[in-house]
């Protein structure tokens, strides 16, 4: 089994995530200053964690929140920071660069709901969830290949070699997270960092929970899993993998996936402040 962590976050606020326009993927805004505070307030929050492996939208506002949060980071100043157009945000097509109202006011007059219609031009909820399918296979073969497959002489980031470890199913339910930004990460052997956006993320969880029957937290419903995600807001999944094959040889398969917290918001308490 190959077990690790998936960290989400949403990229900071932009002018037009303020003045309620929708961006996607032809409007390629910088965060405002708002935004860059809260890349930074996020990065400070997750400072104490170690990201073995850092995949960003290459989107100007992901890329932008992305090096603040390992600017701020206490060990990942030498981390590679992938930047991948899998991640990028849904395409809103002729949508683009207009009020939100607009694309709700268009979804009414095809008689569709605004979270289900497609612009012309733009890209459907199946797309995008096939551009994170892509993702996740990408991603599942680059971690294994490049920390290796756990044998019996592996041991867990912090635990001296011949200790003896326990592996945790990390499918089994677990208490409530403690609100810590290690939450969830005793498990995993691998910590990988993804930074894209709100529309994709929601789509992404969606994926996760509907397609592979990710399991939730005790206390967290699904609606609060698939609701909007705030600028820089914090999600975390854990995953587990294994081989097919006789001889445990074959090709990677998803055993489980576990949500441990969804749209965490704890770093931008102090940002309302002093606003």
């Amino acid at each position: 089994m190959f077990t690790f962590s998936l960290t989400f976050i949403r990229h900071g606020e932009t002018q037009y995530n303020r003045d309620k326009l929708l961006q996607g993927q032809g409007v390629d805004t910088v965060l405002s200053e708002t935004g860059l505070q809260q890349a930074e307030a996020v990065g400070q929050y997750l400072r104490d964690l170690r990201f073995n492996n850092v995949f960003v939208s290459n989107l100007q506002r992901a890329r932008q929140t992305a090096e603040g949060i390992l600017r701020n980071n206490a060990h990942c100043s030498d981390t590679e920071m992938v930047l991948d157009p899998l991640l990028r945000e849904r395409g809103f097509g002729i949508a683009e660069g207009h009020p939100k109202a607009d694309l709700k006011n268009m979804a009414n007059a095809a008689g569709q709901s605004c979270r289900d219609y497609t612009p012309p031009g733009g890209e459907t909820l199946d797309q995008v969830r096939l551009r994170f399918k892509k993702f996740l296979k990408v991603l599942f073969q680059r971690l294994v290949d490049e920390h290796g497959w756990p044998g019996h002489s592996d041991t867990m980031p912090g635990v001296a070699a011949g200790a003896a470890v326990d592996h945790p199913n990390p499918c089994a339910d677990a208490v409530p997270p403690a609100g810590l930004p290690d939450d969830g990460l005793g498990g995993a052997r691998v910590h990988a960092l993804v930074v894209s956006h709100g529309a994709y993320i929601r789509v992404a969880f969606r994926h996760l929970v509907e397609d592979l029957h990710c399991s939730l937290p005790p206390g967290l419903k699904m609606q609060q899993v698939f609701s909007p995600c705030p600028n820089t807001g914090i999600s975390r999944f854990v995953v587990t993998l294994s081989r097919g094959g006789d001889d445990g040889a074959g090709p990677l398969l998803l055993s489980s996936v576990r949500c441990v917290f969804a749209n965490r918001k704890d770093h931008l308490a102090k940002l309302k402040d002093l606003q």
